[in-house]
């Protein structure tokens, strides 16, 4: 029989908290300043200031609805934390690849690197989010709601991204990491809406 070991949602968040500060720093740090002191200067450097947005979004939104998540619950089992571990391995590869992407826009496999992480990011907070909420069924988060569909958009839409960068529009892709990261905020907000009853 395989025996699993908890730990406090409390130590778990400080130690997550500060992977998501540091990789954010670290993702600053990449962004060059603008070559002249001018308008001009700033809009040669526009896609990587919107690539770092989309980044920043995605970490912040991470770190946010993980927030709220185990605010819920007491511990965490092993499963759980290394479905964590593989996600943090994930997410820190996101300021080198978003400074790749940034650099190359219309590069296929910067294109498709990034998309991978976003979805593969996806994919493991969506099982984290199972995973507490297995090894918690008698805590209050069982009363949140939540709904699959919703919470797939943001996949659908980076699915679609994939589509364009290969058919038809190389940086599908990107545009689509920006909405579907706007999505993925929009659907959190509207369901802790929900979950509240406003």
């Amino acid at each position: 029989m395989i025996k699993y070991y908890n730990m406090q949602t409390s130590r778990f968040e400080t130690f997550f908290d500060a992977i998501i500060a540091i990789i954010i720093t670290v993702l600053i740090l990449k962004i060059p300043q603008p070559q002249t002191p001018t308008p001009e200067g700033m809009l040669e450097l526009s896609s990587i200031y919107i690539a770092y947005l989309i980044s920043f979004l995605i970490l912040y939104n991470i770190w946010y609805s993980n927030h709220n998540l185990l605010q819920s619950v007491d511990n965490i089992d092993n499963s759980t934390l290394w479905i964590y571990g593989l996600m943090t391995f994930i997410i820190s590869l996101l300021p080198y690849f978003t400074i790749w992407l940034a650099n190359h826009v219309n590069s296929i496999p910067a294109e498709t690197t990034f998309g991978l992480i976003f979805i593969l990011t996806h994919i493991l907070n969506t099982i984290a989010n199972y995973t507490i909420r297995r090894s918690n069924p008698h805590s209050t988060i069982q009363d949140l709601e939540y709904n699959q569909i919703l919470y797939n958009i943001p996949a659908l839409i980076i699915v679609i991204g994939f589509i364009l960068t290969y058919t038809i529009y190389t940086p599908g892709i990107y545009i689509c990491c920006l909405i579907s990261v706007v999505m993925w905020i929009i659907v959190g907000r509207l369901t802790r809406k929900c979950n509240n009853g406003d």
